[in-house]
């Protein structure tokens, strides 16, 4: 297990994926890009710290957060990777619109994991402001994208250990 110093300046523990093997797809809403891109980023970096390979790593957009379902949905039957990163930025406006996303992304996602086929990690901001995604995206609150792919390894390494 490796250490990074997170943003925030508490440290992330990254573990190594106990399957040499261990792929993992990351879908990635291009609504709000200025945060999912910094949150894409701090993903891969994790993944690659972790010493997964890049032919492992698979990067997939949708255009926005609730497409994020379907697209974690068309990986999974594809790639069959061990886990999935849902990564998505909502930013509440003026209408209902925002609880409506939320609540689609949200529950496709525990859809997903319901299944079990594999690990749906939802990577999605939900947040008030611009800045509060800021905060979160690499800014003083750490990267939420680097803290998805250490759960991403942590769930997929929990299904490995119990298969033995």
């Amino acid at each position: 297990m490796s250490t990074i110093l997170n943003t925030n300046g508490a440290d992330l523990e990254i573990p190594q994926p106990l399957s040499k093997d261990f792929s993992c797809a990351i879908v990635v809403a291009e609504w709000n890009e200025l945060i999912t891109g910094a949150l894409l980023r701090g993903a891969v970096d994790v993944l690659r710290q972790a010493g997964v390979g890049e032919e492992n790593i698979h990067v997939h957009h949708v255009p926005g957060s609730v497409e994020l379902v379907y697209g974690s949905r068309v990986v999974i039957d594809a790639l069959k990777p061990d886990a999935v990163i849902a990564i998505g930025c909502v930013i509440r406006g003026d209408t209902p619109h925002f609880d409506y996303v939320c609540e689609s992304a949200t529950q496709g996602v525990t859809a997903l994991n319901v299944e079990g086929k594999a690990a749906v990690i939802f990577g999605v901001l939900t947040v008030d402001t611009e800045q509060q995604a800021i905060d979160r995206a690499g800014g003083c609150l750490g990267n939420k994208g680097a803290e998805a792919a250490v759960a991403a390894i942590k769930m997929a390494n929990l299904k490995v250990s119990l298969a033995k």
